[in-house]
């Protein structure tokens, strides 16, 4: 139970409405996780499907009821729509998979636009609302709590707010505990939404609840201003999945509501596993976690400019609208060429460099960053290497694990339409010269392949190194080149892991296969700075 206890609703609807993205499919396996996710983070009620329309949420409620999900802080709901037109409701057999379904909570669906009445249901006003009245009533005479969405009712209290208010109360009329006022089409903008939820919330004095599609990007501002002009129920979705543009982002959401109105709409201790769980479900949805995502992005407490570095190193509250710990993130200095002193000397002390006794090397490493960035090199995303860098101009890198005396690749294309490449590399490793020759299905790949097979009888260590990722990005050259298309540089990131951490090196140059053995160098090299002596 959340401080606030049942007087406000955290509502999350990532399985419902959330499941509708386009990429996402969820087994029902997945549904049981994303379910135990959401509960250990707090929220109240999570929307587990449509029972009887889709037979994955229909086995996914069963799974539940059998015992196969434990909830220690949520109520699981079932969503369904009303009775049908001149259908008894307990005779429709819609109604009845939602009590199937076995859930404490239902949230039904009604159309409380008169446009959508009578043209999407051909019906009239009047048993629209007998349809709303007789489903919550059954419901609620069968022991279960309701929450009615009152869907497409902004547009509808615009075009006719008499029929969008007699849906609402035909809801109430029939029990229902909140009345949520969805914005369907994503259409509304912040202060007219809140005006117009504050009139509801005047003229009926229902309980309300509000339910926001992103379409003009507000969802989460559409959100938080319904809260203030009187809405005491909100439904999200994880990292805003949904249909279209998506809905709004829980974790947004959660963070505004607590850091920025005050309220306790979490455990306490919930709030610094936002961005665990927003990325835990990421996973789970097989969707990159959004760098920019506000309060749990990897982004979102990453300084860039050398201004705001110069201020964070003050005081990280400066440029830091709330401390990163609070939602559990951590504040991050990019290095690029906007850098100044400040950045690089933040960035040395997250990297265990202090750059501070030593102005001169300081001064030198600013100068060469920005020498290097013009030139193509970037490390707002290569630490390793800029690591190495800092290391370097400290004096404090040891000699690296080997030294190359040259390297040759070669390209055989067959008449059977069969490419090979073959590379060769001679290096020097623990005072012996090393020649070795490897295949691969591309010159970068045969090239790596040559080089661990050089190096792997004498560094034991590197049977664990993996390259997990390999980015190629063309640069343009210089712009005083009479020659722009043929004078490219090319910038390689290379993702490295040994099974307990991973780490990005850069490498830069007019020639792609040399690009890719910079950075190739010094992945290693900063995997050997880790090494322990018996490992060596």
């Amino acid at each position: 139970m959340t401080p606030l206890g049942d007087s406000f609703h955290v509502f999350d609807t990532t399985l419902r409405d959330g499941a509708q993205r386009e990429g996402i499919s969820y087994s029902v396996n997945d549904k049981l996780a994303v379910a135990r996710l959401l509960d250990s983070l707090g929220v109240g009620f999570i929307e587990g499907g449509w029972p009887g329309a889709m037979p994955k949420d229909t086995e996914f409620f069963a799974r539940a009821a059998e015992g196969e999900l434990t909830l220690k802080h949520a109520q699981l709901v079932a969503f369904g729509s009303t009775r049908k037109a001149g259908v008894k409701v307990h005779e429709d057999a819609q109604v009845r998979a939602l009590l199937e379904a076995r859930t404490p909570v239902v949230t039904l669906v009604a159309k409380s636009d008169r446009r959508h009445v009578e043209r999407a249901l051909r019906t009239d006003v009047a048993e629209n609302c007998a349809m709303v009245r007789d489903t919550v009533a059954f419901l609620v005479g069968e022991g279960r709590r309701v929450f009615l969405d009152a869907e497409h009712f902004f547009d509808g209290f615009a075009f006719d707010p008499d029929t969008a208010l007699r849906v609402l109360e035909s809801a109430v009329e029939g029990g229902a505990d909140v009345v949520v006022l969805c914005d369907t089409n994503g259409g509304q903008l912040p202060l007219g939404l809140a005006e117009t939820v504050a009139d509801v919330v005047a003229r009926t004095g229902f309980r309300v609840g509000i339910h926001c599609q992103d379409d003009t990007s507000c969802a989460v501002a559409n959100t938080i201003a319904a809260v203030q002009a009187g809405a005491t129920h909100v439904q999200c979705t994880a990292n805003g999945y949904g249909e279209r543009a998506g809905n709004a982002d829980l974790f947004s959401v959660v963070g505004n509501l607590v850091t920025k109105l005050g309220l306790q709409v979490l455990p306490t201790e919930s709030l610094a596993e936002l961005t665990r769980v927003s990325h835990a479900l990421a996973e789970i949805a097989n969707i990159a976690p959004d760098t920019h995502q506000a309060y749990v992005g990897s982004s979102a407490f990453a300084h860039k400019a050398g201004l705001h570095a110069s201020a964070i190193k003050v005081d990280p509250e400066l440029y830091n609208h709330i401390d990163p710990d609070t939602v559990g993130n951590d504040m991050r200095v990019l290095v690029t060429e906007m850098a100044g002193r400040a950045s690089l000397e933040l960035k040395g002390r997250e990297l265990g460099i202090d750059l501070t006794r030593r102005p001169e090397a300081l001064t030198n490493v600013v100068r060469k960053v920005k020498e290097l960035e013009a030139g193509g090199w970037s490390f707002e995303a290569a630490d390793a290497s800029l690591e190495l860098l800092l290391k370097e101009e400290m004096s404090e890198l040891e000699t690296p694990p080997f030294r190359l005396e040259s390297y040759r690749v070669v390209l055989d294309h067959h008449q059977d339409g069969t490419i090979v490449s073959e590379a060769t590399v001679k290096v020097h490793v623990a005072g012996e010269r090393v020649i070795a020759t490897a295949e691969g299905n591309g010159p970068v790949h045969a090239l790596d392949a040559a080089l661990r097979k050089a190096l792997l009888p004498h560094l034991s260590w590197l049977d664990v190194v993996e390259l997990n990722d390999y980015k190629v990005r063309i640069l343009p050259g210089s712009h005083n080149s009479a020659e722009h298309g043929t004078d490219a540089v090319t910038r390689v990131l290379v993702e490295s892991s040994d099974g307990e951490r991973e780490w990005t090196t850069v490498g830069v140059h007019g020639n792609i296969v040399e690009a890719s053995w910079l950075a190739l160098c010094d992945a290693l090299v900063h995997k050997a700075m880790r090494v322990t002596p018996s490992r060596a």
